[in-house]
């Protein structure tokens, strides 16, 4: 940080100080100060139409997200509660100001967040899940991790992610950037069993860290998928981060056989009794030679976790929890956000992935910086295609529209970056054609008779470098006489 920032970081987190000393004797009048506190941060950042969202809540006792907050204050440990809204808050408004500038300066896609993998190791061997398979071989050493955060947050970005292999395997390392970067806040996606005592109280010694917490449902469907005892193992974690007062929440990955489990009402209250404070919902994606297509959820299935997570966000269902759901939530987003739009994945290999779930790449952190990959052809392809469909409930280049990344992965040359077998784009997207199909006319229906929001972004086609070659491109199409129906060139 340079001593502007600093100075900056003192004089809030003394105002933070005294808001949350006295919060308990006037909760929704110091609500209102920390948001008059962050509105003043935030200065025009972000639509006032959300802000003023956020102030309505404040306003009204019986809204469930300013109950939902009255549940943080309640639960979490305040000194730790202030470092995450100090490393969240100001490290948010900085680097969403700086992001948006470098996509100007640098003219390709910029993340709001990175997502890496420490180790390829894990102590678990769930099914359906490619880390099982990866062995204990690949890890970044602390000094690329450290460099990855270095280089991020040069451009904006102040929020990472780890997931693995199991991540708390390198849990000492994760200590050790959350210490050197107290302007960035880092997620874990754990299955918990490394989480004990003393890792809550470095959790709580950094503050700038929270966790998400893997469970798929009942006993019975988690170790259906996670082995036996490991629902119970997950339950004692969570008790004992509630216990320390740290903030956590739970990753689900929904399919097609746990989808009612994990949107019940007893599930959520149950969760929410451990201490969990908010949800990331993905949704079950057929990656590797081992993956299983009949795990995807249905375009019924799909229906349902739609409706449930409006009715859910509504608060009418009464339960008090933060969702968000990966699949369904591009409409908020404005489709997909691989590729550096908002994030991209760094694999335990140093392999620069547009997501997660898409295992190619032409980049690595070993031998490219992280401009240079987001430069490359892949990403730049993805970013020129954003988004991929016009329709937000069918965001995926690879699950909703197949076509699309068999064509960028050939026309880049991206190699399979699977740590244990290649696996051929035609091989990996044939998993997804039949589902693809079959939702498309349900997805059609759906966001034609759905009021959407109209999220603030911009693509590719919107800027002014996009707007020049799309219409180079179309008077050359016209010069050529082009009508779009042309077998030779394909198009």
């Amino acid at each position: 940080m340079t001593a502007k920032e600093k100075l900056e970081r003192a004089a809030v987190g003394t105002a933070l100080d005294q808001i949350l000393k006295y919060i308990d004797k006037d909760p929704k009048g110091n609500l209102m100060k920390l948001y008059n506190l962050g509105e003043k941060l935030l200065n025009g950042t972000f639509d006032d139409k959300y802000l003023s969202g956020i102030r309505k809540a404040i306003e009204d006792e019986n809204n469930v997200y300013f109950r939902y907050a009255m549940s943080l204050l309640r639960d979490i440990d305040r000194p730790l509660l202030k470092k995450l809204l100090l490393s969240m808050g100001l490290g948010g408004y900085r680097g969403t100001k700086a992001v948006r500038a470098n996509r100007d300066i640098y003219k390709c896609n910029i993340p709001f967040l990175i997502l890496m993998d420490p180790t390829s190791a894990c102590n678990r061997n769930c099914k359906g899940c490619w880390s099982a398979e990866y062995g204990h071989q690949q890890n970044l050493t602390y000094e690329e991790m450290n460099s990855v955060v270095n280089q991020g947050v040069e451009l904006g970005t102040h929020l990472y992610l780890f997931t693995g292999g199991e991540p708390l395997i390198r849990k000492k390392d994760i200590i050790a950037l959350c210490e050197e970067h107290p302007d960035c806040a880092f997620l874990v996606f754990t299955n918990a069993t490394l989480v004990d005592q003393a890792f809550c109280e470095e959790m709580k010694r950094v503050g700038n860290i929270t966790l998400a917490i893997s469970v798929e449902g009942s006993e019975e469907t988690n170790d259906a998928r996670r082995g036996e005892g490991a629902f119970q193992t997950t339950m004692e974690a969570m008790q004992l981060l509630k216990k320390n007062g740290c903030l956590f929440g739970m990753s689900v990955c929904y399919t097609s056989q746990n989808i009612e489990t994990v949107t019940s009402e007893k599930f959520i209250k149950d969760m929410m009794d451990n201490g969990v404070k908010f949800a990331m919902y993905f949704h079950y994606m057929p990656v590797g030679h081992d993956a299983v297509p009949e795990l995807i959820p249905t375009p019924e299935q799909r229906k349902h976790m739609y409706s449930w997570l409006k009715a859910f966000r509504r608060g009418g269902m009464g339960q008090v929890m933060f969702i968000m759901d990966f699949q369904h939530d591009g409409e908020y987003v404005g489709g997909c956000i691989a590729s550096g739009r908002n994030y991209f994945h760094i694999n335990s290999a140093g392999d620069m992935e547009p997501c997660v779930f898409i295992h190619y790449s032409d980049s690595n952190i070993r031998t490219h910086t992280l401009l240079e990959g987001l430069r490359n052809p892949l990403f730049m392809a993805f970013r020129k295609g954003q988004p991929f469909n016009e329709n937000h409930l069918r965001p995926c280049p690879m699950l909703e529209n197949p076509e699309i990344l068999k064509r960028i992965v050939n026309e880049t040359g991206a190699k399979s970056t699977d740590l244990v077998k290649e696996e051929t784009v035609e091989h990996l997207c044939a998993k997804c054609d039949k589902f693809a199909a079959a939702w498309a006319p349900e997805a059609e229906e759906l966001w034609n008779t759905t009021k959407h929001p109209k999220p603030m972004t911009q693509y590719w086609r919107d800027t002014p470098e996009g707007k020049a070659e799309l219409a180079a491109k179309a008077a050359e199409e016209q010069t050529r006489g082009c009508t779009g129906n042309c077998t030779s060139c394909g198009k």
